[in-house]
This record gives structure tokens, sequence and C-alpha cells, in this order.
């Protein structure tokens, strides 16, 4: 079973040597995704919960590229840079997440370069 790269121009390129997502068989990682826009590589939006919806708007750039969707997320991780950030994060995951059933999450909180706030990545299973 082989490994296949996913790319696509609609989500920042990598800032170095590493795919956007990879699939082997029916798996999908993301590789953790920002808030930069995939058009200017600069930073869209000034807060946690700014970020975040771009974020995920990366994130599904990349699962539709692969044929895949949020739907198909088992695990989330979440990198964010202050605990304060936590309430206004979930406001916004749960509303883009949606309802049933949500996929496992792990919360880390890190240190992430210049003004980045939150950064994500997802592993999925495809049917």
């Amino acid at each position: 079973m082989s490994k296949t790269a996913v790319s696509t121009e609609n989500a920042p390129k990598p800032p170095a040597k590493f795919s956007q997502a990879v699939r082997k068989g029916n798996l999908l990682q993301v590789a953790g995704q920002v808030a930069f826009d995939p058009a200017t590589n600069e930073i869209v939006g000034a807060d946690v919960a700014g970020q975040t919806r771009q974020t995920f708007k990366n994130i599904e750039a990349v699962l539709t590229a692969a044929g895949s969707s949020l739907a198909d997320a088992i695990m989330v991780r979440v990198y964010l840079t202050d605990t304060a950030h936590f309430a206004p994060f979930n406001e916004v995951y749960d509303e883009l997440i949606g309802d049933a059933p949500q996929p496992a999450r792990t919360t880390v909180y890190v240190g992430l370069p210049g003004e980045l706030l939150v950064e994500i990545d997802v592993l999925c299973v495809l049917d």
C-alpha cells in the first residue's frame, strides 16, 4: 500500500518539505494548518476566532483536494498559544464541526511563530 501526497493551491504551501496531507489506504492525515491566506501568505484574523475560521477554511481545502470532508475526521489536534483562547476557540469549533458525532480532540498549548494563535491538524478515515 503506497502513500499519496495531497496538495492544493487553495491552502497555504507548507513552509518546509512536507505534504499538506498524506493518504495511505483509507487513512488521511492533514498536516498542521494555520490562518494564512493561500493567495497572500498573510495571517487572516486578528483574534483566535478569526484565525480558527481561516484555519478550518484551509483544512477544508486540503480535505476537498483529497476527496474528503470534516465528516470523515476521527481526530483533531489543536495547538493554542494561550489558555484564554480555549473558550472562543471552542465556540467557533462547535459551530464548524457540528453536532454528531464530533471527532476525538486534543488541545495543547504551545508557542507558534509570529502572530499565529492556532494550528490544527486532522486525521480522517475514508470509506
